[in-house]
C-alpha cells in the first residue's frame, strides 16, 4: 500500500507541473483521494461487499465530484487532473500510465449489456469533456482530444478527435484532415434546430386546419 501511494504521488508530479510538493499532492488532489478511495471499494467490491464498496465510491463522489463504480478495473499510475465531472462507469478497464482530465466519461450507451464501457489501453490520454461511450477499445498511447465524442474502437499510437471522433493522426502521421476546427457541430444546438423546426412544421399544420 505504502509503495502505490509512493507510486500515485510521483506520477502527479511528474504529469503536473503546477504541484509543489508532496504534502500538497497527498492532501489537496482530488484525483488522488479518487484513485485510493476506489482502490479501496474495489477490494470490497471484488470480496462481494458491495455495499461498503457503493458507500466507499458515493462518499468519495460527494467530497471530489469524481465518479468511479467500485468494479471498475484500473491499473498502476492512474492520474485525473482536476477531476471535476469525471464518470467512469462499472465495466470500464483501464491499463497502466493512464491519465484523465475533468469533465470526461468512460460511459455506456444504455444500448448494451455485459462489457457496456470503454478499455482504454496503457498511456492512453483522454482530455477534458470527452466522452468515451459503450464497448470500445482505446489502443496504447492514444489520445482523446478534448471535447471529442468516441463511439468507435481507436488503434494504437493514435490521435482522435471531433463529435463524433475521428482518427486523425496514427503513428505520428496525419491521416485525416478534413475536420472544421471553427465550426465544430454543436449537439445541444442541433437538437434544439430541430425542435424549432418541428415547431414551425406543427404551427403549419395548425394553421391548414384552422384554414378548413
Amino acid at each position: 500500500m505504502f509503495r502505490q501511494i509512493k507510486e500515485d504521488i510521483a506520477c502527479v508530479k511528474a504529469r503536473d507541473p503546477a504541484a509543489t510538493s508532496i504534502m500538497q499532492i497527498l492532501f489537496l488532489y482530488p484525483g488522488l483521494k479518487a484513485v485510493r478511495s476506489h482502490r479501496k471499494a474495489n477490494f470490497f467490491y471484488r470480496h462481494g461487499f458491495k455495499f461498503i464498496a457503493r458507500w466507499i465510491s458515493q462518499r468519495c463522489s460527494r467530497k471530489t465530484g469524481i465518479e468511479i463504480h467500485p468494479a471498475a478495473q484500473i491499473g498502476k499510475r492512474f492520474f485525473i487532473d482536476h477531476g471535476t465531472g469525471v464518470v467512469i462507469g462499472e465495466t470500464t478497464i483501464i491499463g497502466d500510465d493512464v491519465l484523465l482530465y475533468q469533465g470526461v466519461t468512460l460511459g455506456g450507451t444504455g444500448k448494451e449489456t455485459g462489457k457496456r464501457h470503454p478499455t482504454l489501453g496503457n498511456g492512453v490520454m483522454v482530455g477534458t469533456g470527452a466522452k468515451v461511450l459503450g464497448n470500445v477499445t482505446i489502443g496504447d498511447n492514444t489520445k482523446i482530444a478534448a471535447g471529442a465524442v468516441v463511439i468507435n474502437d481507436v488503434p494504437a499510437n493514435s490521435t482522435a478527435a471531433g463529435i463524433p471522433a475521428k482518427t486523425i493522426k496514427r503513428n505520428g502521421e496525419r491521416i485525416y484532415d478534413d475536420l472544421d476546427w471553427i465550426h465544430i457541430p454543436d449537439p445541444v444546438q442541433q437538437e434544439i434546430d430541430r425542435l424549432e423546426a418541428e415547431i414551425e412544421e406543427l404551427k403549419k399544420l395548425q394553421e391548414k386546419g384552422e384554414e378548413k
